[in-house]
Protein backbone atom coordinates (compact mmCIF):
# COMPACT_ATOMS: atom_id res chain seq x y z
CA UNK A 1 0.00 0.00 0.00
CA UNK A 2 1.38 3.41 -0.93
CA UNK A 3 2.02 5.76 1.94
CA UNK A 4 0.00 8.95 2.23
CA UNK A 5 1.75 12.18 1.21
CA UNK A 6 3.68 13.81 4.03
CA UNK A 7 1.47 16.90 3.85
CA UNK A 8 -1.62 14.73 4.41
CA UNK A 9 -0.03 13.04 7.42
CA UNK A 10 0.92 16.39 8.89
CA UNK A 11 -2.72 17.48 8.75
CA UNK A 12 -3.53 14.59 11.09
CA UNK A 13 -1.27 16.00 13.81
CA UNK A 14 -2.97 17.91 16.60
CA UNK A 15 -3.01 21.59 15.54
CA UNK A 16 -1.45 22.71 18.83
CA UNK A 17 1.41 20.23 18.36
CA UNK A 18 1.99 21.34 14.77
CA UNK A 19 2.19 24.94 15.98
CA UNK A 20 4.44 24.10 18.94
CA UNK A 21 8.08 25.15 18.95
CA UNK A 22 9.80 22.10 20.41
CA UNK A 23 12.41 22.31 23.14
CA UNK A 24 15.89 22.90 21.71
CA UNK A 25 18.64 21.42 23.93
CA UNK A 26 22.16 22.82 23.98
CA UNK A 27 24.53 21.86 21.19
CA UNK A 28 25.99 18.37 21.47
CA UNK A 29 28.80 18.17 18.90
CA UNK A 30 29.75 14.66 17.87
CA UNK A 31 33.50 14.51 17.41
CA UNK A 32 36.12 17.22 17.48
CA UNK A 33 38.10 18.59 20.38
CA UNK A 34 35.60 20.94 21.97
CA UNK A 35 35.72 22.71 25.30
CA UNK A 36 32.09 22.18 26.18
CA UNK A 37 30.72 24.76 28.61
CA UNK A 38 27.16 24.98 27.30
CA UNK A 39 24.95 22.30 28.87
CA UNK A 40 25.93 22.27 32.56
CA UNK A 41 27.40 18.78 32.58
CA UNK A 42 29.82 17.91 35.35
CA UNK A 43 33.40 18.16 34.01
CA UNK A 44 34.74 15.35 36.20
CA UNK A 45 34.28 11.56 36.09
CA UNK A 46 31.56 10.13 38.35
CA UNK A 47 32.19 8.37 41.65
CA UNK A 48 34.58 5.40 41.29
CA UNK A 49 31.80 3.27 42.75
CA UNK A 50 29.72 3.73 39.59
CA UNK A 51 31.84 1.71 37.15
CA UNK A 52 31.88 -1.52 39.19
CA UNK A 53 28.14 -1.20 39.83
CA UNK A 54 27.44 -1.00 36.09
CA UNK A 55 29.89 -3.82 35.34
CA UNK A 56 28.20 -6.09 37.86
CA UNK A 57 24.85 -5.59 36.14
CA UNK A 58 26.32 -6.11 32.68
CA UNK A 59 28.15 -9.29 33.73
CA UNK A 60 25.08 -11.05 35.10
CA UNK A 61 21.70 -11.98 33.72
CA UNK A 62 20.07 -8.74 34.86
CA UNK A 63 19.93 -7.16 31.40
CA UNK A 64 17.83 -10.06 30.13
CA UNK A 65 15.11 -9.14 32.63
CA UNK A 66 12.92 -6.08 32.96
CA UNK A 67 14.24 -3.61 35.55
CA UNK A 68 12.53 -3.03 38.87
CA UNK A 69 9.72 -0.59 38.00
CA UNK A 70 10.09 1.18 41.35
CA UNK A 71 13.92 1.24 41.48
CA UNK A 72 13.61 -0.14 45.00
CA UNK A 73 17.33 -0.51 45.69
CA UNK A 74 17.88 3.15 44.82
CA UNK A 75 14.94 4.33 46.89
CA UNK A 76 16.29 2.48 49.92
CA UNK A 77 19.75 4.00 49.50
CA UNK A 78 18.33 7.48 48.86
CA UNK A 79 16.08 7.09 51.89
CA UNK A 80 19.12 6.76 54.14
CA UNK A 81 20.73 9.82 52.56
CA UNK A 82 17.69 12.09 52.42
CA UNK A 83 16.04 11.12 55.68
CA UNK A 84 12.67 10.18 54.17
CA UNK A 85 11.06 6.75 53.78
CA UNK A 86 11.37 5.05 50.36
CA UNK A 87 7.69 5.57 49.62
CA UNK A 88 8.37 9.35 49.53
CA UNK A 89 10.56 8.87 46.40
CA UNK A 90 9.78 8.25 42.73
CA UNK A 91 12.50 7.74 40.11
CA UNK A 92 12.63 8.88 36.52
CA UNK A 93 14.60 8.81 33.30
CA UNK A 94 16.29 12.07 34.23
CA UNK A 95 14.41 14.78 36.09
CA UNK A 96 12.83 15.87 32.78
CA UNK A 97 10.89 12.59 32.80
CA UNK A 98 9.59 13.48 36.25
CA UNK A 99 8.58 16.96 35.12
CA UNK A 100 6.58 15.33 32.32
CA UNK A 101 4.92 12.95 34.78
CA UNK A 102 4.01 15.85 37.04
CA UNK A 103 2.42 17.85 34.23
CA UNK A 104 0.44 14.82 33.05
CA UNK A 105 -0.72 14.13 36.60
CA UNK A 106 -1.84 17.60 37.64
CA UNK A 107 -2.62 19.64 34.53
CA UNK A 108 -5.62 18.98 32.27
CA UNK A 109 -5.87 20.39 28.76
CA UNK A 110 -6.84 24.05 28.95
CA UNK A 111 -5.64 24.51 32.52
CA UNK A 112 -2.71 26.70 33.56
CA UNK A 113 0.88 25.78 34.39
CA UNK A 114 2.68 28.71 36.03
CA UNK A 115 6.44 29.28 35.91
CA UNK A 116 8.89 32.10 36.47
CA UNK A 117 10.84 33.71 33.63
CA UNK A 118 13.60 33.76 32.52
CA UNK A 119 13.92 30.10 33.49
CA UNK A 120 14.03 26.56 32.13
CA UNK A 121 12.27 26.74 28.77
CA UNK A 122 11.22 23.06 28.82
CA UNK A 123 8.38 24.01 31.21
CA UNK A 124 6.70 25.93 28.40
CA UNK A 125 7.08 22.99 26.02
CA UNK A 126 5.57 20.55 28.53
CA UNK A 127 2.55 22.81 28.93
CA UNK A 128 2.12 22.93 25.17
CA UNK A 129 2.33 19.14 24.86
CA UNK A 130 -0.47 18.86 27.42
CA UNK A 131 -2.63 21.42 25.64
CA UNK A 132 -2.29 23.68 28.68
CA UNK A 133 -1.63 27.38 29.12
CA UNK A 134 1.85 28.39 30.29
CA UNK A 135 1.78 31.55 32.38
CA UNK A 136 5.26 33.02 32.89
CA UNK A 137 5.76 35.39 35.83
CA UNK A 138 8.83 37.63 35.39
CA UNK A 139 11.56 37.70 38.00
CA UNK A 140 12.47 41.16 39.23
CA UNK A 141 15.75 42.49 37.87
CA UNK A 142 17.46 41.42 41.10
CA UNK A 143 16.13 37.86 40.50
CA UNK A 144 13.64 37.98 43.36
CA UNK A 145 10.13 36.63 42.87
CA UNK A 146 7.16 38.84 43.70
CA UNK A 147 3.62 38.08 44.81
CA UNK A 148 2.43 37.86 41.20
CA UNK A 149 3.65 34.27 41.39
CA UNK A 150 0.82 33.45 43.81
CA UNK A 151 -1.89 35.59 42.21
CA UNK A 152 -5.30 33.84 42.16
CA UNK A 153 -6.33 32.17 38.93
CA UNK A 154 -9.22 29.69 38.76
CA UNK A 155 -7.56 27.38 36.21
CA UNK A 156 -4.17 27.26 37.94
CA UNK A 157 -3.19 23.58 38.32
CA UNK A 158 0.59 23.46 38.80
CA UNK A 159 3.53 25.79 39.45
CA UNK A 160 7.18 25.12 38.59
CA UNK A 161 10.13 26.94 40.12
CA UNK A 162 13.71 26.07 39.18
CA UNK A 163 15.77 26.68 42.32
CA UNK A 164 18.63 27.37 41.74
CA UNK A 165 17.31 28.96 38.60
CA UNK A 166 18.64 28.56 35.09
CA UNK A 167 20.04 30.63 33.41
CA UNK A 168 20.76 32.93 36.35
CA UNK A 169 22.04 30.44 38.95
CA UNK A 170 20.19 32.45 41.59
CA UNK A 171 18.35 30.99 44.58
CA UNK A 172 14.97 31.95 45.98
CA UNK A 173 15.46 31.57 49.76
CA UNK A 174 13.75 28.62 51.39
CA UNK A 175 11.67 30.86 53.65
CA UNK A 176 10.34 32.74 50.63
CA UNK A 177 9.44 29.44 48.97
CA UNK A 178 7.63 28.40 52.13
CA UNK A 179 5.55 31.59 51.89
CA UNK A 180 4.79 30.97 48.22
CA UNK A 181 3.79 27.36 48.91
CA UNK A 182 1.38 28.41 51.65
CA UNK A 183 -0.38 30.81 49.28
CA UNK A 184 -0.47 28.73 46.11
CA UNK A 185 -3.65 26.65 45.78
CA UNK A 186 -2.02 24.14 43.42
CA UNK A 187 0.80 21.61 43.41
CA UNK A 188 4.17 23.40 43.61
CA UNK A 189 7.27 21.78 42.10
CA UNK A 190 10.65 23.03 43.27
CA UNK A 191 13.06 21.86 40.59
CA UNK A 192 16.40 21.36 42.36
CA UNK A 193 18.37 20.02 39.40
CA UNK A 194 21.30 22.14 40.64
CA UNK A 195 20.44 21.88 44.32
CA UNK A 196 23.62 20.07 45.37
CA UNK A 197 25.66 23.17 44.46
CA UNK A 198 23.47 25.51 46.54
CA UNK A 199 23.64 26.61 50.16
CA UNK A 200 20.14 25.40 51.04
CA UNK A 201 17.34 23.19 49.72
CA UNK A 202 13.61 22.63 50.21
CA UNK A 203 13.23 18.98 51.24
CA UNK A 204 11.93 20.01 54.65
CA UNK A 205 9.06 21.87 52.96
CA UNK A 206 7.85 18.59 51.46
CA UNK A 207 7.25 17.31 55.00
CA UNK A 208 5.35 20.47 55.95
CA UNK A 209 3.13 20.84 52.88
CA UNK A 210 1.84 18.00 50.72
CA UNK A 211 1.48 20.34 47.73
CA UNK A 212 5.29 20.78 47.59
CA UNK A 213 7.28 18.37 45.41
CA UNK A 214 11.06 18.51 44.97
CA UNK A 215 12.76 17.11 41.86
CA UNK A 216 16.48 16.37 41.49
CA UNK A 217 18.83 15.18 38.78
CA UNK A 218 21.94 12.99 38.57
CA UNK A 219 23.09 14.80 35.43
CA UNK A 220 24.79 17.69 37.21
CA UNK A 221 26.29 17.04 40.63
CA UNK A 222 26.73 13.27 40.13
CA UNK A 223 28.30 13.47 36.63
CA UNK A 224 25.81 10.98 35.17
CA UNK A 225 24.15 13.02 32.41
CA UNK A 226 24.78 10.20 29.95
CA UNK A 227 22.83 7.66 32.01
CA UNK A 228 19.63 9.68 32.57
CA UNK A 229 18.39 9.35 36.13
CA UNK A 230 16.49 11.62 38.48
CA UNK A 231 14.08 11.43 41.37
CA UNK A 232 11.30 13.37 43.04
CA UNK A 233 10.39 13.62 46.71
CA UNK A 234 6.78 14.09 47.78
CA UNK A 235 4.42 12.82 50.43
CA UNK A 236 3.46 9.15 49.89
CA UNK A 237 -0.12 9.76 48.79
CA UNK A 238 1.21 12.10 46.07
CA UNK A 239 3.85 9.57 44.99
CA UNK A 240 1.08 6.96 44.67
CA UNK A 241 -0.69 9.14 42.10
CA UNK A 242 2.51 9.84 40.15
CA UNK A 243 3.24 6.11 39.94
CA UNK A 244 -0.02 5.67 38.00
CA UNK A 245 1.24 8.01 35.28
CA UNK A 246 4.87 7.02 34.79
CA UNK A 247 5.96 4.48 32.17
CA UNK A 248 6.12 0.93 33.55
CA UNK A 249 9.91 0.65 33.28
CA UNK A 250 11.09 4.23 32.99
CA UNK A 251 14.53 3.57 34.56
CA UNK A 252 16.82 0.89 33.18
CA UNK A 253 18.91 -1.54 35.23
CA UNK A 254 22.21 0.22 34.47
CA UNK A 255 21.00 3.66 35.53
CA UNK A 256 19.44 2.29 38.72
CA UNK A 257 22.69 0.56 39.69
CA UNK A 258 24.81 3.60 38.83
CA UNK A 259 22.59 6.05 40.69
CA UNK A 260 22.46 3.81 43.76
CA UNK A 261 26.25 3.63 43.89
CA UNK A 262 26.62 7.36 43.23
CA UNK A 263 24.24 8.61 45.90
CA UNK A 264 25.92 6.36 48.44
CA UNK A 265 29.35 7.96 47.88
CA UNK A 266 28.94 11.08 49.98
CA UNK A 267 32.69 11.78 50.16
CA UNK A 268 32.95 11.94 46.37
CA UNK A 269 29.99 14.34 46.17
CA UNK A 270 31.46 16.65 48.80
CA UNK A 271 34.83 16.74 47.04
CA UNK A 272 33.29 17.29 43.61
CA UNK A 273 31.05 20.06 44.89
CA UNK A 274 34.00 21.82 46.56
CA UNK A 275 36.01 21.80 43.32
CA UNK A 276 33.16 23.18 41.24
CA UNK A 277 32.26 25.87 43.77
CA UNK A 278 35.90 27.01 43.93
CA UNK A 279 36.17 27.20 40.14
CA UNK A 280 32.80 28.96 39.99
CA UNK A 281 34.18 31.64 42.29
CA UNK A 282 37.26 32.10 40.12
CA UNK A 283 35.20 32.23 36.91
CA UNK A 284 32.81 34.81 38.38
CA UNK A 285 35.62 37.07 39.57
CA UNK A 286 37.49 36.79 36.27
CA UNK A 287 34.46 37.70 34.17
CA UNK A 288 33.83 40.73 36.35
CA UNK A 289 37.46 41.77 35.91
CA UNK A 290 36.89 41.62 32.13
CA UNK A 291 34.01 44.07 32.47
CA UNK A 292 31.08 41.63 32.48
CA UNK A 293 28.14 41.55 34.85
CA UNK A 294 28.36 38.06 36.35
CA UNK A 295 25.45 37.02 38.56
CA UNK A 296 26.39 35.40 41.88
CA UNK A 297 25.55 31.75 41.20
CA UNK A 298 24.36 28.88 43.38
CA UNK A 299 24.63 26.38 40.51
CA UNK A 300 27.41 24.95 38.33
CA UNK A 301 27.27 27.75 35.78
CA UNK A 302 27.52 31.54 35.67
CA UNK A 303 25.17 33.91 33.82
CA UNK A 304 26.99 36.87 32.27
CA UNK A 305 25.90 39.99 30.44
CA UNK A 306 27.95 42.90 29.15
CA UNK A 307 26.85 46.51 29.68
CA UNK A 308 27.76 47.66 26.17
CA UNK A 309 28.71 44.91 23.73
CA UNK A 310 26.37 42.40 22.04
CA UNK A 311 26.47 38.87 23.37
CA UNK A 312 25.87 36.64 20.37
CA UNK A 313 29.10 37.64 18.56
CA UNK A 314 31.02 36.61 21.68
CA UNK A 315 29.35 33.20 21.62
CA UNK A 316 30.17 32.87 17.91
CA UNK A 317 33.80 33.94 18.39
CA UNK A 318 34.21 31.35 21.14
CA UNK A 319 32.62 28.67 18.96
CA UNK A 320 35.10 29.50 16.20
CA UNK A 321 37.78 28.65 18.77
CA UNK A 322 36.09 25.29 19.59
CA UNK A 323 34.67 26.59 22.88
CA UNK A 324 30.93 26.22 23.41
CA UNK A 325 28.92 28.36 25.81
CA UNK A 326 25.14 28.86 25.76
CA UNK A 327 23.84 32.06 24.25
CA UNK A 328 20.29 32.56 25.47
CA UNK A 329 17.74 35.21 24.56
CA UNK A 330 14.54 35.89 26.49
CA UNK A 331 11.87 38.22 25.05
CA UNK A 332 11.21 41.27 27.21
CA UNK A 333 14.26 40.44 29.30
CA UNK A 334 17.27 40.31 27.04
CA UNK A 335 20.09 37.96 26.24
CA UNK A 336 23.36 36.81 27.75
CA UNK A 337 25.78 33.92 27.87
CA UNK A 338 25.63 31.05 30.33
CA UNK A 339 28.98 29.46 31.09
CA UNK A 340 29.19 26.00 32.63
CA UNK A 341 31.86 25.57 35.30
CA UNK A 342 34.39 23.26 33.68
CA UNK A 343 37.71 21.98 34.95
CA UNK A 344 40.30 24.56 35.91
CA UNK A 345 42.15 23.89 32.64
CA UNK A 346 38.95 24.40 30.61
CA UNK A 347 38.15 27.64 32.40
CA UNK A 348 41.74 28.85 31.88
CA UNK A 349 41.38 28.21 28.13
CA UNK A 350 37.98 29.92 28.07
CA UNK A 351 39.29 33.00 29.89
CA UNK A 352 42.32 33.20 27.60
CA UNK A 353 39.97 33.20 24.61
CA UNK A 354 37.78 35.85 26.21
CA UNK A 355 40.82 38.11 26.66
CA UNK A 356 41.62 37.69 22.95
CA UNK A 357 38.06 38.40 21.92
Amino acid sequence: MASAPASAARRLVRPDIAALAGYAPGEQPQGGDWIKLNTNENPYPPSPAVGPAIAAVAAGRTLAKYPDPLATVFRRQASAVLGVDPDWIICGNGSDDLLTILVRTFVAAGQCLRTATPSYILYRTLAGLQGAVCEEIPFARDWTLGDDFVAPRPDLALAFLANPNSPSGTLVPRERIRQLAERLPCAFVVDEAYGDFAEEHCLDLVRENDRVIVTRSFSKSYALAGLRFGYAVAQPHVIAELLKVKDSYNCDALSIAAATAAIGDRAWLADNRAKIVATRRRLTDAMRALGWNAVESQANFVWCTHPSRPHRPVYEALKARDILVRWMNYPAWGDGIRITVGTDAEIDAFLAAMRQI
